[in-house]
């Protein structure tokens, strides 16, 4: 549904989904926390400064 990258991770997003880039890990959890409350998602933390948000079915 969505990527959430860190600003020194922007270079490893791309594709369809819409991407939104913060400025550090924390900024990155406060997102992924405000868009999966919206979208009704999961997030996945990649470890790599990649969060990816997904709907299970």
């Amino acid at each position: 549904m969505a990527v959430i990258v860190t600003e020194e991770s922007k270079h490893k997003a791309g594709g369809g989904a819409p991407i939104f880039v913060a400025r550090d890990a924390a900024e990155q959890q406060e997102l992924a926390l405000y868009l999966t409350r919206i979208l009704n998602a999961m997030a996945h933390d990649l470890e790599n400064g990649v969060m990816v948000l997904v709907r299970h079915s």
